[in-house]
């Protein structure tokens, strides 16, 4: 009589979806005894679909806890980090965007003599830092420099939208942003820059700015030599 109330108790936990090892913490049966009375129920397969949805259900539990303290932690980190950073000296400010360009910037090559200044990126908060390190060091405004916009040609459906995010992230008037190319993709790409937080490459280019090119080149190379030392 015993057993047969313990089995349907096994039963009744094993279709609420409980594990092996959950029905034998409620249940003091051994393991081999819960198999036989789940297999004579019908109940012995593993995945069975009650089961499986609270394992997926619990792992997603897991997950989401996971990545609210890896958010957590990160921003903590950030947070931290940005403290050290005080008030930025004009020289410094100076030096970081010489460095931004040597990365991101266009050089003057043998075959492309006179290049000046052309700065690509798809970071809207780096763009702002180069035009007001433009602005800051150089005394380039808006008047001095030419705005183009690169979007892959699957974006095109979404130029107005772009354009309308650039204008508002440099603040500047949309006649600014009207040269717009579209780049042909392969399309067995598959690219993971798709969605709405797509708004294609900027590329900033100052009149006139070939000796300026040259001088950036100079101050990167005065840079390297300083670190040899």
């Amino acid at each position: 009589m015993k057993s047969n109330l313990l089995k349907k108790k096994v039963i009744i936990l094993r279709k609420q979806g409980l594990l092996y090892r959950e029905i034998m913490k409620e249940i003091p049966v051994a393991k081999a005894t819960i198999t036989r009375w789940l297999h004579e129920a019908g109940l012995a397969n593993y995945q069975t679909q009650e089961i499986t949805d609270k394992r997926r259900a619990a792992m997603q539990r897991g997950h989401e806890a996971t990545r609210q303290k890896r958010i957590l932690k990160t921003q903590k980190i950030m947070n931290e980090a940005g403290d050290e950073i005080h008030r930025i000296s004009q020289r410094e400010f100076w030096l970081m965007g010489v460095m931004l360009y040597w990365a991101e910037g266009s050089k003057e090559k043998e075959y492309d003599p006179g290049c000046g200044i052309k700065f690509n990126n798809t970071d809207p908060t780096m763009i702002r830092f180069f035009l007001e390190w433009l602005r800051v060091i150089f005394d380039k405004t808006l008047k001095d420099i030419t705005i183009d916009i690169y979007i892959h040609d699957i974006q095109r459906h979404r130029t107005k939208e772009i354009i309308d995010f650039w204008t508002e992230t440099i603040r500047c008037p949309k006649n600014y942003l009207q040269h717009v190319y579209y780049k042909k993709g392969n399309p067995k790409t598959l690219r993971k820059n798709t969605g709405e937080n797509y708004h294609g490459t900027i590329r900033i280019n100052v009149k006139a700015s070939s000796t300026l090119n040259r001088r950036i080149a100079g101050w990167t190379q005065g840079v390297v030599k300083s670190t040899r030392q």
